[in-house]
């Protein structure tokens, strides 16, 4: 993808200043003391003499030296290089963004108000509500009130989370007990045992003890059967009462416990709403930007071949955005090597093979006769193949 490659220029040009940069130092080092020692041998010659004095011989010497060094021949190199470096970087992003991209995507009607919600949307649910506010008030709309006061609530969550408080997580987490189990989710018992291990860690030794007993009767021993192992090693951290940290449990005391369970809220606080992990805004922006540069050498490819790619149904080529935009299984026929779609959907056939629906309506001459397994000698008509749904 064009993004490594500027990736790679970047760490070239980053890595030729700093090569440059610490030669410089070094040479200004040099200069320095050769100055200093100059100067003290003035000082000497002025302590010891009470007459006049000249300096010129030491000057002399200390002008050789300098010349001798040649910081500025030194230097010269190294600059060099990063000059170079960097005038290939700027070749390179002149090359890779097109300031006209509007020939990159279709011409689309967008429903305005859509929108604008989505965007007031992102702000909310980056915690950016004054932005979000100020946003729709001037585009003149209403939409996401109320996911803003949802995202309000999460946020207050988070934040007193990270104040070590989880009196709001627990509430929220109580009150959504039953959606949580059906999302599969141990949210709920993950706080209480955090919670749990507060108790012994801040408390003098048989309060906290005492506490934590109780503690655990009321919110943990619901969740015992399900977290038998979990549950056991939270009842042997009683014997380590003022000393969790010392002890062969003091895994549980790990502040990376309250980052996993805030991350694990906020999935789960998305999920019960409706709404993604992650911005859909966020996400279309950042897959854009990605197969940007693809797009954009597909429209001059394109017009050098006087064809317009907008009126396809499909791309004629592959656009890889990475692993981490994939949310679907994709079926490419293993046949025709196209990817499916509505119209050409993917077709299992008796034998189990799977390949596209135009594949299967050549292999059978239009379902006229039948036909023979591309990968296996079994043979099928097209009305016993039945279209996959992924």
């Amino acid at each position: 993808m064009e993004i490594d490659s500027l990736r790679e220029g970047f760490d070239r040009v980053a890595e030729k200043r700093a090569l440059s940069s610490a030669k410089a130092l070094e040479a200004v080092d040099h200069i320095v003391n050769e100055v200093e020692q100059a100067i003290v041998k003035l000082q000497m010659m002025n302590t010891d003499s009470t007459g006049n004095v000249d300096h010129t011989t030491n000057l002399a010497e200390l002008k050789a030296k300098l010349n001798e060094m040649a910081p500025l021949n030194q230097l010269e190199g190294s600059q060099k290089d990063l000059n170079v470096a960097l005038s290939k970087y700027l070749k390179l992003l002149e090359k890779s963004f097109n300031p006209d991209i509007s020939k990159a995507y279709r011409n689309v009607d967008f429903e305005v108000q859509t929108v604008n919600n989505i965007i007031a949307n992102h702000f909310y649910r980056q915690g950016l509500f004054d932005l979000g506010d100020m946003f729709v008030h001037e585009c003149g709309g209403s939409g996401g009130a109320s996911l803003k006061l949802q995202f309000q609530e999460m946020y207050g969550i988070l934040e007193a989370m990270k104040g070590r408080n989880l009196e709001p997580a627990l509430s929220w987490a109580a009150n959504n007990h039953d959606q949580l189990l059906q999302n599969g989710s141990m949210l709920e018992f993950k706080l209480y045992q955090l919670q749990f291990v507060e108790i012994l860690s801040k408390g003098s030794k048989d309060g906290a003890r005492d506490e934590a007993i109780q503690y655990a009767r009321t919110h943990l021993v619901p969740f015992a059967p399900v977290h038998k192992e979990e549950f056991q090693k939270l009842m042997a951290c009683l014997l380590w009462v003022g000393k969790l940290d010392q002890s062969p449990y003091s895994e549980f005391m790990s502040s990376a416990h309250w980052d996993k369970l805030a991350e694990e809220l906020t999935h789960q606080f998305c999920s019960l709403l409706g709404q993604s992990r992650e911005s859909p805004l966020s996400i279309a922006v950042s897959a854009g930007f990605q197969g940007l540069p693809t797009l954009l050498k597909l429209t001059q490819v394109m017009a050098a071949k006087k064809q317009e790619w907008q009126v396809m149904k499909q791309l004629p080529v592959p656009i890889d955005i990475g692993p981490e935009f994939q949310y679907h299984s994709v079926f490419v026929c293993p046949v025709l090597r196209e990817q499916s779609s509505e119209d050409n959907p993917p077709m299992r056939m008796p034998c189990g093979h799977v390949v596209s629906k135009q594949s299967i309506m050549k292999l059978s001459k239009s379902s006229s006769r039948p036909f023979k397994c591309p990968y296996c000698p079994s043979e099928a008509v097209a009305a016993h193949c039945k279209q996959l749904h992924f």
